[in-house]
């Protein structure tokens, strides 16, 4: 499969060019049809995808030291162990609908769903 970011900027550079579009550097025109105007035409997406993929490799470096160290540990849950332990007490004594014990516990319906699932024995 290829790459988006490479087949978008092949299909603009290609874009400018059928349309004629000419490009104009420090006073000086290059056609993009001849080679000089094709390769200065490719350079500015060139250098922009090189530059975002190091972004994302910067960040997954950054991402692994914080995992190294503890740190990187996710999205907390919106509710505490005995919170949800207590959630689950309220469903199963039948007295409660699940929109109900969600706005008591202050969270989603599906929030409530999931720790239902979650406490159920598997099967």
């Amino acid at each position: 499969m290829r790459d988006f970011r490479v087949v978008s900027r092949c299909y603009i550079a290609g874009e400018l060019t059928r349309k004629g579009a000419p490009l104009n550097i420090g006073g000086s025109i290059y056609n993009p049809q001849d080679p000089i105007g094709k390769l200065l035409f490719n350079v500015p997406g060139m250098a922009a995808g090189f530059e975002a993929d190091l972004i994302r490799a910067r960040t997954r470096e950054g991402m692994a030291v914080a995992k190294a160290k503890g740190k990187l540990r996710g999205r907390q849950p919106k509710l505490s162990r005995r919170q949800e332990a207590d959630l689950v007490t309220l469903h199963r004594g039948g007295t409660h609908t699940t929109t109900e014990i969600a706005d008591l516990f202050g969270v989603a319906r599906s929030t409530v769903h999931r720790a239902i699932q979650r406490a159920a024995p598997a099967t």
